[in-house]
């Protein structure tokens, strides 16, 4: 595997070695070494193997281990995803706005590859996934990502992030890798808190009070709670629109832009009850509910989508959003014998219910009154899962260590609808900005799949480790699929070792991208216009070129080097490459405004076409993904004053798409010159749009009661793609952020004061915004990975116990 080494991956690099060379040899005459420095090195890890005794430094596949003091220290933000981001380069999370509810349900990126692609899980039970799918053009388009903010981060004890395809053990979904969210189940530890924030432009006030705490079970088991509450208002960094001198709000401030107005509920129980060593019952849940109110794009006073009789300067249409997400799992655990069993019941559900204060123009030209607000309908998506899964130890004479066999079989279902809204919603061309579903678009539906795995793991000899999972599945609407893996882990020397993998994986179609369908206002090529959105199997869809979805497939390699001369320093540097086939992503807009195609649509009998373009989720491109992961750690000693740990991450991902269909035939014949992926779509979305470097450093200093926490990060440089061509495109420079914090410790209080980017740094603006349909209304891209609101300050209140 060829893989090109950027100056910055080098220089990192050659820092570590030197790095590791000055501190391991003084380091390795100190016997001082604390209990807390080996536990770190040496924490048991549950994610990417079936063995309960594998540490992270003994893992055969990179993996970061996350404590829940890290989410708390690295950043002010609530949210899980912000956090992880911060922590883990690899991770991006970005911050769109204005696209329909992507600020409800933000995309999470693993590798740069679709918020989809990465499998989550708790407790080591998979999670749903959202049933918003994301169809506006921001990084993310056409997936149904599950909502990692829907989790409550007090009820966190640590997140391990396998960085590795996992689909031999996990199923679908886990093709950049894994994110395995454990919880608190220590019942002599408490906490509860209050937080305030607000950004420096006085917006964005952020109010969250939080607490988690449990009960001890006669000795036999654990109760825990938390739970949290949060109110958010709105930021809004919208330049002044210029987009037409003779409107009434010519050169005013007329669109929002920015993080949206929001409040939220998160709860969460964890329990386990040990009736004896052969029988645990045990159950977690979660529930979230979210509301938040986004905009579109404000409507001007002599614009067509006005109705000047009502809104004499024009209106900014309002979406509210409403969230509702529960999951819940109860299972019973054990040890018979030499076998350990462990049989559960998994259920999800996430809801998005989807209300406007807008209007119907058409409904008005037709009636001469039209409501000022409308529900528009709802998605929902719900999985149940039951598992039974069995492992034991095997001595074998000719290993170092028994041979751990587990097996298991799976039984997943999953449904999804859509609840059509109020009939004034979706009437003609529907409620302005984003009509209702129609009655035709409603339906519910559902597929079942089944699963069964062996997974083997074992040291070869004091050197050589090994696993290798084989997993079936069969799914009812696409088929079957078979997927393995194998890893190994060489000890070169004490204190070094060499380990790589090879895997294939895969992932199902969600059923959000097999039957989601709606007509709405869309931005295309600069221009507004009505575009349909159809599942794959529609009449018109297939009349148009479309195929019935499959599977995505893909093929992972990796290899990395694990250097840990001491109890202080931890160095591992990974590359890696992921071949995926037939990725799933929606169709350039098909233009279905002219003549020919109409009389071509009404032909075979679709003549409500109330639309001007169409659009369906296809597997019309592959693509490749190459990338290095270098994390260094260490624990400085015998310093003057107080105790400092360093924390280097670098991480460099490049994706490119290796491969486009052709265009469908029926298109070549109606004369639609369409391009099957886009400019936007092909080089941005699917690859450039994402920094292909990013770094971060953080310490954290501990003097006496006080800890000071820095996290500086580099997000290296993006370009975002136009179909207009080449000349509109544009390369965001790279931008270095500093995070600051201070905590004072008084015996079980802790009070933090701090700043996330407080250097007010903000993304390069976008030149070319001034030249499209929202006049320089919009000036920050929507890629930007660290979002455009500029500096937050906040402060922290918490008593532990």
């Amino acid at each position: 595997m060829a893989i090109h080494l950027p100056k910055q991956f080098r220089l990192s690099v050659m820092s570590a070695v030197v790095w590791s060379a000055l501190y391991s040899t003084a380091s390795a005459q100190s016997e001082n070494h604390t209990t807390s420095e080996i536990k770190t090195l040496d924490t048991i890890v549950v994610t990417g193997t079936r063995s309960l005794k594998r540490s992270k430094t003994e893992s055969l596949q990179p993996i970061d281990v996350i404590s829940a003091q890290e989410l708390s220290e690295r950043t002010g933000s609530s949210e899980l995803g912000t956090a992880l981001s911060r922590i883990i380069p690899s991770i991006n999370f970005p911050r769109p706005t204005v696209v329909d509810g992507t600020e409800l349900v933000r995309p999470a990126q693993l590798k740069g590859l679709s918020p989809d692609q990465v499998l989550v899980l708790v407790n080591g039970k998979r999670r749903h996934s959202g049933a918003f799918i994301n169809l506006g053009g921001t990084v993310g388009r056409g997936s149904a990502p599950t909502d990692l903010n829907a989790i409550p981060m007090s009820a966190i004890s640590r997140i391990e992030v396998l960085r590795e395809g996992a689909s031999a053990r996990y199923g679908s979904d886990a093709i950049a890798g894994v994110i395995n969210i454990i919880l608190k189940s220590d019942p002599a530890q408490g906490e509860v808190g209050l937080r305030y924030g607000v950004h420096n432009k006085g917006d964005g006030e952020q109010k969250q009070s939080y607490i988690s705490g449990g009960a001890d079970l006669n000795d036999h088991g654990y109760v825990i709670f938390s739970g949290e509450w949060q109110d958010n208002e709105a930021t809004n960094r919208a330049g002044l629109d210029r987009r037409d001198a003779t409107s009434s709000t010519y050169g005013q401030r007329s669109f929002k832009f920015g993080d949206p107005k929001s409040d939220e509920v998160k709860a969460a129980v964890n329990a386990a009850y040990a009736f004896s060593d052969a029988a645990e019952l045990y159950g977690f849940s979660t529930y979230s509910h979210r509301n938040a109110e986004t905009a579109s794009f404000y409507r001007l006073s002599n614009a067509s989508n006005n109705i000047p009789a009502l809104y004499p300067d024009g209106y900014l249409p309002i979406v509210k959003g409403q969230l509702d997400d529960f999951a819940a799992v109860t299972g019973i655990r054990g040890d018979l014998g030499a076998w350990h069993y462990d049989a559960s019941l998994n259920y999800g559900l996430n809801q998005y219910d989807l209300n406007t204060r807008t209007v119907n123009v058409d409904l008005y030209k037709d009636t001469g009154s039209t409501p000022l607000g409308f529900y528009n309908g709802a998605l929902k998506n719900s999985q149940t899962v039951i598992n039974a899964d069995f492992s034991r130890e095997i001595p074998i004479a000719v290993l170092a260590t028994p041979l751990n066999l587990a097996l298991g079989a799976q039984y997943l279902k999953q449904q999804y609808q859509i609840k059509a809204g109020d009939p004034a919603s979706y009437y003609k061309s529907g409620a302005s900005g984003l009509a209702g579903f129609r009655q035709a678009d409603a339906g519910k539906w559902s597929r079942d799949s089944y699963a069964a795995y062996l997974d083997l793991e074992t040291d070869i000899s004091d050197r050589l480790a090994a696993s290798t999972a084989y997993r079936y599945e069969h799914y009812d609407d696409f088929g079957d699929s078979n997927n393995a893996s194998l890893s190994l882990r060489y000890r070169l020397h004490p204190a070094l070792a060499l380990r790589g993998s090879v895997s294939t994986g895969f992932r199902a179609p969600s059923l959000a991208q097999q039957y989601f369908t709606q007509t709405s206002s869309q931005l295309v090529n600069a221009q507004m216009t009505e575009a349909g959105t159809f599942p794959s199997n529609a009449p018109v869809a297939q009349l148009l070129g479309a195929e019935d979805l499959k599977a995505e497939k893909s093929k992972n390699y990796s290899v990395g080097l694990v250097f840990t001369p001491t109890d202080q320093l931890y160095i591992t540097l990974d590359a890696y490459q992921i071949d995926i086939d037939g990725r799933i992503s929606l169709s350039s807009n098909i233009d279905a405004s002219s003549a020919t195609v109409k009389q071509y649509l009404a032909a075979h009998g679709i003549t409500d076409s109330n639309f001007g373009s169409v659009r369906y989720f296809n597997n019309a491109s592959d693509t490749r993904t190459r990338g290095i992961d270098l994390v260094v750690n260490y624990q400085w000693q015998h310093l003057p004053y107080g105790e400092l740990t360093t924390s280097l991450a670098y991480n460099y991902n490049k994706n490119k798409v290796t491969d486009i269909d052709a265009n469908p035939e029926v298109l070549n014949a109606l004369g639609i010159n369409l391009t099957r992926l886009d400019r936007r779509e092909q080089y941005g979305l699917l690859a450039g749009s994402t920094p292909e470097h990013k770094l971060s450093l953080a310490n954290d200093y501990k003097i006496n009661n006080f800890l000071i926490h820095t996290n500086l990060t580099r997000y290296g440089s993006f370009k975002s793609f136009n179909n207009a061509g080449e000349a509109k495109d544009q390369k965001f420079s790279a931008k270095w952020l500093l995070d600051l914090a201070l905590s004072y410790q008084l015996n079980q209080w802790n009070i933090t004061v701090g700043g996330d980017n407080i250097t007010d740094v903000y993304p390069d603006q976008d030149v070319y915004d001034i030249n499209q349909p929202t006049g320089g209304s919009l000036p920050y891209s929507q890629f930007s990975p660290f979002g455009f609101n500029g500096a937050f300050y906040y402060g922290k209140v918490s008593y532990k116990w």
